[in-house]
């Protein structure tokens, strides 16, 4: 059984009146091994196994709208998109983007992410149309709260290029 499955095990067996501190290092730390599986960009598979129960898991245990929720679903839907199963991740980011507007505001970085996941998903499955939007909002942003030269500024406006030339338009 790989250290996951051990992590599930263990949280499944945890009694109601079990530590809630325990239970909540336990869930960190399945995110973290999400986190890393992703990062390694060969074990997508595995990631989406990892991410399915853990997602359930923690919204059930921290609510919805908890940030460790919104990024079990945010991960859970960047392994999606790494199989190729868009269908299921677009809803996914959809809803962590409205909640992270609301809980964070409109110009906070994980936000501003969250709109970058979102279009790319959008450009992934041909609706280019509307994935330019949000990467304009993005790149606004990101030329707004960081330097014109920073990396994730020139990515925006590469991924923006990219998605106007596939809509046929330049600029």
């Amino acid at each position: 059984m790989d250290i996951s499955a051990q992590m599930m095990a263990l949280a499944k067996n945890m009694s109601g009146s079990a530590d809630e501190e325990l239970m909540r290092a336990l869930l960190r730390l399945r995110l973290f091994v999400l986190s890393h599986l992703i990062e390694l960009r060969g074990n997508a598979s595995q990631a989406v196994a990892v991410g399915e129960p853990l997602t359930a898991d923690v919204e059930r245990l921290l609510g919805p709208g908890h940030s460790d929720t919104l990024l079990a679903r945010d991960s859970l839907a960047v392994a999606y998109r790494a199989v190729g199963r868009n269908a299921e991740a677009i809803p996914l980011l959809e809803q962590v983007l409205t909640s992270r507007q609301r809980l964070l505001g409109p110009d906070h970085p994980a936000t501003v992410t969250s709109h970058s996941n979102l279009a790319a998903a959008y450009r992934d499955v041909g609706r280019v149309s509307e994935a330019i939007p949000l990467l304009e909002l993005v790149l606004a942003r990101r030329e707004r709260r960081l330097a014109a030269n920073h990396p994730r500024t020139l990515a925006a406006r590469i991924n923006l290029a990219a998605a106007n030339n596939a809509a046929g338009r330049s600029g």
